[in-house]
């Protein structure tokens, strides 16, 4: 059920938290970096090669420095963590979907495992930084990302190349965008905190048995936290879905 919205949500940018003028210079340069790295480089073994050594330093606090000996008992389970910094040596859920396009997948693949691993790291809480990572890594994964678009940690992504957001679109933390049949947020949109957008459906008798479906959230439209839109569906612009602090019956 879509109710139209009548209020004008208060930003919260205006008066934002900044990290200090040398922290900021830092954190520019890094983000700068990366994008003209995965600008540069699109086989997905380099990009690959790029993320571990990447995660390598924000985990282990070191550069890659190549195999270790992988004989000793001793230092497997550091092994066993080092390996899994390296996208090619990790496996994801969506891998294993036969809908999936081998090809677009694959250059995107390291660039989902650092997006997953970045908001596990030490840092991954740094909202300023954060959000400021993910809108440059969502350039290099998404069909269409706009410009303005606030998304905060945690949030799952299923292919990423079947996702369209437009500008100052905000996607909460933890929401679920299961991209498989596409869907598009509208420019301005909000998902709220842990909702969960679906573009495919199961068949009842098998579930083996997908139907993928476009789904759209329309401009300005607002999905409350923990509501779900399944695939198919097309909430209109400006509508809200679900109900939110301080809404009146």
């Amino acid at each position: 059920m879509y109710m139209a919205s009548t209020q004008n949500p208060i930003s919260s940018q205006g008066n934002a938290p900044r990290p200090a003028p040398e922290a900021e210079e830092v954190f520019r340069r890094w983000i700068r970096f990366l994008d003209e790295e995965f600008v540069r480089h699109r086989s997905p073994e380099r990009r690959a090669e790029i993320v571990r050594d990447q995660l390598y330093q924000l985990y282990l606090g070191r550069p890659f420095e190549g195999r270790k000996n992988l004989t000793l008992a001793t230092e497997l389970p550091g092994n066993v963590l080092s390996m899994s910094l390296d996208p090619e040596n990790v496996t994801l859920e969506a891998e294993q979907y036969g809908d999936a396009d081998p090809e677009r997948f694959a250059v995107r693949k390291p660039l989902l495992w650092f997006w997953q691993m970045f908001d596990r790291s030490p840092i991954g809480l740094n909202l300023w930084l954060g959000i400021r990572f993910r809108c440059m890594l969502g350039r290099h994964i998404f069909q269409h990302m706009g410009t303005g678009v606030r998304i905060y940690p945690g949030v799952d992504l299923t292919y990423g190349y079947n996702l369209s957001i437009g500008d100052g679109a905000i996607i909460r933390t933890g929401a679920l965008l299961n991209d498989r049949g596409g869907i598009t947020v509208g420019k301005g949109a909000m998902i709220g905190s842990f909702a969960r957008i679906y573009s495919q459906s199961y068949a009842h008798e098998d579930i083996d048995h997908v139907t993928l479906h476009h789904t759209t959230i329309g401009d300005g439209a607002r999905i409350s936290s923990h509501a779900i839109v399944l695939a198919g569906q097309d909430v209109p612009a400006g509508a809200v879905l679900g109900s939110f602090p301080g809404d009146r019956a």
